[in-house]
């Protein structure tokens, strides 16, 4: 199937030729932030998305400060029903990698309390001090004085794992929300030290999860998001075709809105039953 993430958008609308990978597509893989929401708002069309393709999506995000869990209620609040099977986020994503790879290991979790409830869960001491890895996520908690416990970690030896590189995610009115790249940023600058591994997008480990979720082969799978540089090149990766909205060059709609034909209309009501899940690899 062909990548049409470098097409740009057509006067008035996208041209049936930019839509075509999403009637012909089988399942979908869903950006969050930018794509389906800006922060507490569901952005036009995503509702009717999720409800059109129910039983044949996945959301793939490099969201690290929620749970699957949390994120199906906070989407549900939103209009936006979506189970916590078919959510995979980058943060819970990194924990649980950690917990099969190095289960007894030292872990200091720079992120949200519920990111480090999930890390307890299965089975991580936390540690302040004499971490073995240092795992780095969006953290609106962090401080001069949690940068330098990082950096001296990572001086000590510990190994940086990093959510995700994002500088920014959309915000409300046109905002940007600072990110867990721009945290890595004043990391790398205070410790010289690399990370050991970036789980998130363009990183293929996300989406890989995503079709394991659903029993989805790329070929007919269609990535839908808002950002060439995680969303158009991570599908690109594992040759899946992708279409970009909102306000990037390449965008073929301003928002997932513009994705839809009339129901009456819309090709997608015709496409095959949903096929059984298959297990995830998250435990959570």
């Amino acid at each position: 199937m062909k990548n049409i993430a470098t097409q740009t958008r057509a006067p008035g609308g996208p041209a049936a030729a930019d839509l075509a990978p999403l009637a012909q597509a089988r399942h979908l893989l869903l950006d969050l932030d930018g794509t389906l929401v800006r922060q507490n708002e569901a952005i036009d069309g995503a509702a009717e998305l999720l409800e059109r393709f129910e039983g044949r999506f996945a959301i793939v995000s490099n969201n690290s400060t929620h749970t699957a869990q949390g994120l199906a209620l906070r989407l549900r609040r939103l209009g936006l029903r979506a189970p916590p099977e078919r959510i995979v986020l980058a943060g819970e994503l990194a924990v649980s990698l950690l917990a099969r790879q190095h289960p007894t290991a030292r872990l200091m979790v720079v992120g949200t309390p519920a990111l480090q409830r999930h890390a307890r869960a299965l089975g991580f001491r936390l540690v302040a001090s004499e971490a073995e890895f240092v795992l780095l996520a969006l953290d609106m908690r962090f401080s001069h004085a949690r940068l330098g416990a990082v950096a001296n970690e990572l001086l000590r030896g510990a190994r940086l794992v990093v959510t995700n590189a994002d500088a920014t995610h959309p915000g409300p009115h046109g905002r940007v929300v600072p990110e867990t790249g721009s945290l890595l940023a004043a990391v790398l600058t205070a410790s010289g030290v690399q990370p050991w591994r970036i789980v998130g997008k363009p990183e293929p480990l996300l989406f890989e999860e995503g079709l394991r979720c659903l029993g989805a082969e790329p070929a007919s799978t269609v990535v839908i998001g808002d950002n060439p540089a995680t969303d158009a090149a991570g599908a690109a990766r594992l040759g899946m075709a992708c279409l970009l909205v909102g306000a990037a060059p390449e965008a073929v709609a301003p928002s997932v809105a513009g994705l839809l034909p009339p129901r009456a209309t819309a090709e997608v009501t015709a496409l095959p039953a949903r096929p059984p899940a298959r297990s995830r690899l998250s435990t959570a």
